[in-house]
């Protein structure tokens, strides 16, 4: 595929991309022309829509136009088909619709590409006809070359409407707000205002710098239960200890105070034997 080509094919999947959210890999929808056609010029057709789109690609086929290809009896074109996923069309197999009906009904809902298909087509009616629909990408095979059709009137007509919403929403404002003036200009007033600080009060500790509480595991609390037993143990011996120590210490004054009564009278006594020789010498 030349250059100029394929950046042609570039920019218009480009505005797939960005208007009708196209995503790889893109999901292709084949008529049962196209496969007969690239079938008989030996064309690989995965391939093919590969190199044109320059991206990963899903091929489908609907119901109907398998019917189409068993009607017309070409096994190697069958079985060709039957490598593409198939996709559900929601048909009568036993009255089928044609190849244009069914494609029809499958991209067309409601007037738009709802499921982003890129339809791969022979049948000019077909084209024709998907034309009128915006956001469907068309390709056919001309004379052994894979060609994607120009952006169509539809398709650059709601693209350049959404570019001009753009233009006047904000390119940086992808959901653009849905309130009135007047709530706009409020919210802008209060956002305005400088917010009022009450009083300062007392500082609290800073929380980094205290010191975290252990968890107490069961061993832990068995071990102050016995800690608090062995203390009070601790304190009823030591106040029995006191007692008896207090009771030996009021022994020994009580004999200290009757050896210091005994002294004092034979120190009285010594003193009044002189006494009463003088009265006698007297």
């Amino acid at each position: 595929m030349r250059q100029k080509r394929a950046k042609s094919y570039r920019k218009q999947l480009l505005v797939y991309h960005h208007t009708f959210k196209f995503r790889e890999p893109y999901q292709i929808i084949v008529d049962d022309q196209i496969v007969t056609t690239s079938n008989d010029s030996s064309f690989n057709l995965t391939k093919g829509l590969q190199r044109t789109l320059q991206a990963e690609v899903k091929v489908m086929i609907t119901q109907c136009c398998m019917q189409a290809l068993y009607e017309i009896g070409n096994q190697d074109a069958i079985s060709m088909a039957k490598q593409f996923e198939r996709r559900r069309c929601n048909h009568n197999p036993k009255d089928p619709k044609t190849p244009m009906e069914c494609i029809e009904s499958i991209v067309d809902i409601n007037g738009e590409n709802k499921h982003r298909y890129i339809v791969a087509s022979q049948d000019i009616q077909i084209r024709r006809k998907l034309r009128h629909i915006p956001g469907v990408p068309l390709v056919h095979i001309s004379r052994s070359v894979m060609v994607m059709e120009p952006l169509s009137d539809a398709s650059a007509r709601v693209s350049r409407r959404k570019e001009v919403s753009k233009l006047y929403e904000g390119l940086n404002n992808p959901k653009p707000s849905k309130e009135k003036p007047a709530e706009k200009e409020s919210t802008a007033t209060e956002s305005k205002k400088p917010k009022q600080r009450g009083p300062r009060g007392p500082k609290g500790p800073n929380p980094l710098s205290m010191k975290k509480r252990k968890r107490e595991t069961k061993a832990d609390i068995d071990s102050s239960k016995n800690g608090m037993k062995s203390s009070l143990n601790d304190k009823e011996e030591g106040q029995s200890g006191t007692k008896r120590r207090r009771r030996k210490h009021s022994s020994q004054t009580k004999t200290s105070a009757t050896d210091n009564s005994e002294t004092k009278e034979s120190v009285s006594g010594t003193n009044a034997e002189p006494a009463a020789e003088t009265t006698d010498n007297i």
